[in-house]
């Protein structure tokens, strides 16, 4: 089996690496809009025919069509671009495994926007709760094509005594898949290493499933109860089949029986996902617990384990829960999930927040969010707060990227992004935004800053990796594989990130494979 999904990697990324007249003079660097029905006609590049000016109104009008191809470019008159914000990065990690065991990631698991916020940016921070707003980007190779970038930023993660107290029920999948190492091993590991880390007014409980639910440990301080905790996680033993409906309701239900005013309540879930008894579709497990989201704003955020991994089905939990997904595969990034990430951040700085990108169609001639497929929300919706966005904590950074066409000779606006969102204690609503001009534009993607390349490389790797399934149609500037390992290595030295260095091994693997 590995052996056929290698051959049709390589034959991907062999056809990436031999497509022409697309390379950039240079690439590199760091809503979900489903990418609109493009028109029919082509142009010499293979792109839909450019559409005629859409009318010279102060607003973009036409709502985005959700009926076409994924990664098509979106047609006149839409010149709007609305998507719920989202900080999940699962889908990043769990290819770099993929990749690091010689497999190919299927494409229905790469989700471009979660390569893309996988990476540390420097935008400009706010001083208080909500967003700065970050707009730029940088010429490709391609005629007339660029690639714009949209950065949201929430203020800086402060001193994890200023946050409120925590109250955390961790669900945990203890099915006989979960036996493999690097699954509940790393688990119990990790949520006993947080168990010291936490403050001693934070709470935690604990549930656990495999073909049945149970609570193990009921909502319960940590101060003067470390040693009560760290019983209940090393008792943990593997079992049987996987209910994960079971052990999500379960652990909405004993997360509402502990629930504590003035403390942020999260449901924690740790699981391969691999559902295969009781309710195993994400609509129906989110059905069933939507009372304790609604009424409590209880959020849900999901570690993915196993070499084998429910992608979709965790990431739709976490999406349509309010919450966002991660990925660990070792024991230093699970420490650095539970250990820092968790502690840190598990206060909330705005509620149900989207992201609204408005392109002039005096200068645009078509364009394409890149990734965030799932994330879609109708034009129409954004100022509707009933509609669901994304919650999004302190120290996050979210990235939008999109290919644009200019159209030729055009200068001025290009675009003006907006993100409103809900403060997390009173509701109230509030908005941000950020311009882009034409002459703003970087002349090339390796002239931009460093980030900003990190930003393109991340993106075009995605890209290369679900080629193979013929919904997306190929991005402009895209270079090929070996030509991107050469810029992600020219990263890593430059930025000396350790992160850097992560995604050129990963695309290094990935010219492997191909090679």
């Amino acid at each position: 089996m590995k052996r056929n999904r290698t051959r049709r990697l390589a034959g991907a990324l062999l056809a990436l690496t031999t497509a022409g007249g697309l390379l950039l003079t240079g690439c590199s660097g760091s809503g979900t809009g489903e990418g609109s029905r493009a028109d029919s006609a082509e142009g010499a590049d293979g792109f839909p025919a450019p559409a005629p000016p859409a009318p010279d109104s102060g607003e973009a009008s036409g709502e985005q069509r959700q009926d076409g191809r994924d990664g098509e470019f979106a047609p006149e008159p839409d010149y709007l671009s609305t998507f719920a914000l989202d900080v999940d990065t699962a889908s990043y990690g769990y290819a770099r495994r993929t990749l690091a065991e010689g497999g190919r990631p299927h494409p229905s698991t790469i989700r471009p926007e979660e390569f893309v916020n996988s990476f540390r940016q420097d935008y400009e921070r706010p001083d208080g709760n909500g967003f700065s707003v970050t707009v730029d980007g940088a010429r490709t190779g391609a005629r007339d094509w660029s690639l714009v970038r949209v950065g949201l930023a929430t203020r800086p993660a402060g001193d994890d005594g200023e946050r409120p107290p925590a109250a955390l029920t961790f669900v945990l999948d203890v099915s006989g898949s979960m036996s493999e190492p690097g699954r509940l091993d790393l688990a119990k590991e990790s949520l006993g290493v947080m168990t010291d880390r936490l403050r001693d007014d934070d709470s935690v409980a604990l549930v656990t499933f495999s073909d049945e639910a149970e609570t193990v440990l009921p909502m319960t301080r940590l101060g003067g109860n470390r040693g009560r905790v760290h019983d209940a996680v090393s008792g943990l033993e593997v079992q049987q089949s996987t209910n994960l409906g079971a052990g999500v309701e379960t652990g909405y239900a004993t997360a509402v029986e502990g629930l504590r005013e003035g403390a942020t309540n999260r449901v924690v879930l740790v699981s391969d996902a691999l559902a295969n008894t009781g309710d195993t579709e994400a609509d129906t497990i989110l059905a069933n617990i939507g009372g304790a989201r609604r009424e409590h704003g209880i959020t849900l955020f999901g570690v993915g384990v196993g070499s084998d991994y429910g992608d979709e089905l965790m990431e739709r939990l976490a999406d349509r829960g309010d919450g966002h997904t991660t990925y660990v595969s070792t024991a230093e990034e699970a420490r650095e999930v539970f250990c820092e990430e968790l502690p840190q951040h598990v206060d909330l700085t705005a509620r149900d927040a989207k992201a609204q990108v408005a392109f002039d169609p005096a200068t645009v001639a078509r364009f394409r969010l890149i990734g965030y497929e799932n994330r879609e929300v109708a034009d129409e919706d954004f100022r509707d707060d009933r509609v669901d966005g994304g919650e999004v904590g302190p120290g996050h950074t979210v990235t939008a990227l999109y290919a644009v066409r200019t159209r030729p000779g055009a200068e001025g606006h290009l675009a003006t992004a907006t993100v409103r969102w809900l403060d997390p204690a009173t509701r109230a609503p509030h908005e941000e935004s950020g311009r882009l001009e034409t002459a703003a534009l970087d002349d090339s993607v390796r002239g931009a800053s460093p980030r900003f390349q990190v930003t393109a490389v991340a993106a075009y790797f995605a890209d290369a990796l679900r080629r193979e399934d013929t919904r997306y149609a190929p991005l402009p500037g895209a270079p090929g594989i070996r030509e991107l390992a050469r810029q992600a290595d020219d990263l890593a030295r430059r930025t000396e990130d350790e992160a850097v260095r992560e995604l050129a091994s990963a695309i290094d693997q990935a010219s492997g494979i191909a090679h």
